[in-house]
């Protein structure tokens, strides 16, 4: 079955993933708050902004989004952003191809201030490819406003990373392993991060990554924005908690669910 939210015609779509989630997951009890076996999520979130124009975003993150080919936000994106934005914690659970990946990039370059040379999010994805992707997409949307993203993804040059680090960049994206890395060789200074992104929980979960994830994120900022990513919700995502340097997943969290048979927000206020 088709999705009802495949972005076809809104723009690139968020294609380098092949697989489809499967919205079914039997959550049990440590699923959120307004969340049945299925999957299906209870709204109290009602706020949809049908067009960039009226996200109140920087012109130059517009123009960066007009010109990369979007012309109208998807239906996470026009459900997501303004939340993410807004600091709040959020999980959004969708299929591939639904703009996942511009929804978040969009929230952080909104957010960062180009003039501070620091490091400012933190953007973890399960694979090289994936991590490439999403630096691309951030540069392109990032590209009027001199937006730095760089990525640390094994298999390239350990010094040419801690030189671009030690650079100064805005944004950082890559695979766990080599973000610890840069965290403790000091070349990545959590200092001025303020958000941090996990694309494709279950994916890096289903990998291996817990004990590296909360490495990471146990050197970031105990105030920090968290924004999860997930195609599916399985019992190891809702294990993941902020308490004791892990990510909340539930009470004080957003969540948007688009899936091919509903799309529903369920939230609770977490403005930071």
């Amino acid at each position: 079955m088709s999705s009802a939210f495949d972005d076809r015609n809104n723009g690139p779509r968020d294609d380098n993933r092949s697989r489809d989630g499967d919205d079914n997951h039997e959550y049990g009890e440590d699923r959120p708050t307004g969340m049945d076996p299925d999957g299906v999520i209870e709204s109290n979130w009602d706020e949809i902004v049908a067009n960039f124009d009226d996200m109140n975003l920087r012109e130059e993150l517009l123009r960066g989004i007009y010109a990369y080919g979007f012309e109208k936000p998807s239906a996470i994106q026009q459900r997501a952003i303004i939340p993410c934005i807004k600091g709040m914690d959020v999980i959004a659970q969708a299929q591939s191809g639904t703009g996942k990946t511009a929804t978040f990039s969009i929230a952080i370059l909104q957010q960062i201030d180009t003039s501070l040379n620091e490091c400012q999010s933190l953007i973890l994805a399960p694979t090289r490819e994936l991590a490439q992707q999403i630096q691309k997409v951030v540069l392109a949307l990032g590209d009027y406003m001199n937006a730095q993203c760089h990525a640390c993804i094994g298999g390239t040059n350990v010094r040419e990373d801690i030189r671009k680090l030690e650079m100064g960049v805005h944004i950082v994206v890559g695979t766990p392993g080599r973000v610890y890395d840069m965290i403790t060789r000091r070349a990545l200074r959590p200092d001025h991060i303020k958000i941090f992104v996990l694309d494709e929980a279950d994916e890096m979960l289903s990998r291996g990554f817990k004990d590296q994830i909360y490495d990471v994120f146990k050197t970031l900022n105990q105030t920090i924005q968290v924004i999860l990513l997930s195609a599916t919700m399985p019992a190891e995502v809702l294990e993941v908690t902020k308490s004791d340097c892990k990510l909340i997943v539930g009470q004080c969290m957003l969540t948007v669910c688009l899936s091919p048979y509903s799309t529903e927000i369920w939230s609770k206020n977490n403005a930071k």
